[in-house]
């Protein structure tokens, strides 16, 4: 079944989507955090949610809107948001579900803010898997997703539309703040048992030798996807990722 629902809690609505089978029977819940200008109704997360719901009948998988992304009605994207977002959603989870077995899978943009939640929150996820995460988010819109054109407006202090699909208006303050919260360089080695990265070797968007610097560092198990791109648009390695990081939560 799928299911739309909001989470509306400390001044916040965050607007969910629910995949699973009946709900009196899950026992585990897979939290999925969408990339930058992405939204609940990714069809990414939908084929993760099928994938896992065949092979897991009692497993489920909630993805959300981020701030200011998808139906979302806040105004301006703050990182503090996009990571109490993802908490409302964890405990949200557990008690809806009545249970402690809450994993996550994030991609890019998610990727980054997972990797934050963690660092700055108590965790409550088992295992977290991750997909070609952004873990260097500022130089990925800097360098990547802000056109050309339009660096000249963030550097004097105006906002900006970036996105693909769908677009996500960009303040400076933000792009402040992802400068001044570098993960990049922070010590993961305490969750390196907890994560899994999944990373494509033709990456066009976050560059493979700077997330495979940080699992090495870290202790992280890394698996290469030779010739994926960031999106992993070819459709068998798309479904070795998520069997991979299926694998990886060992149900």
């Amino acid at each position: 079944m799928e299911k739309y629902y909001s989470i509306n809690k400390n001044g916040y609505s965050v607007r969910c989507k629910l995949y699973c089978g009946k709900p009196a029977d899950v026992k585990r819940v897979v939290v999925f955090v969408h990339g930058f200008a992405g939204h609940k109704d990714n069809k990414s997360a939908q084929k993760f949610a099928d994938k896992l719901t065949k092979r897991f009948s009692d497993s489920a998988l909630v993805i959300f809107d981020l701030p200011c992304h998808g139906d979302d009605a806040r105004s301006r994207l703050t990182l503090p948001d996009c990571t109490a977002y993802i908490g409302l959603v964890a405990e949200d989870a557990r008690t809806r579900f009545r249970t402690d077995e809450l994993y996550a899978c994030a991609t890019s943009f998610g990727g980054y803010l997972a990797l934050l939640y963690i660092s700055e929150n108590e965790n409550l996820f088992r295992k977290i898997a991750l997909r070609c995460p952004a873990v260097e988010m500022y130089g990925v819109l800097m360098g990547q997703l802000i056109a050309h054109n339009d660096l000249p407006m963030i550097e004097k202090g105006k906002p900006v539309m970036v996105g693909f699909d769908r677009k996500v208006r960009l303040h400076p303050s933000f792009m402040t703040e992802l400068k001044e919260t570098d993960i990049l360089n922070r010590d993961y080695t305490v969750f390196a048992d907890k994560l899994l990265i999944v990373q494509g070797t033709k990456d066009e968007i976050v560059r493979p030798d700077s997330v495979i610097g940080f699992a090495e560092r870290n202790g992280i198990s890394l698996k290469l996807v030779e010739n994926a791109d960031h999106r992993f648009t070819d459709p068998k390695k798309h479904d070795l990722a998520y069997e991979t990081m299926i694998d990886f939560y060992g149900f």
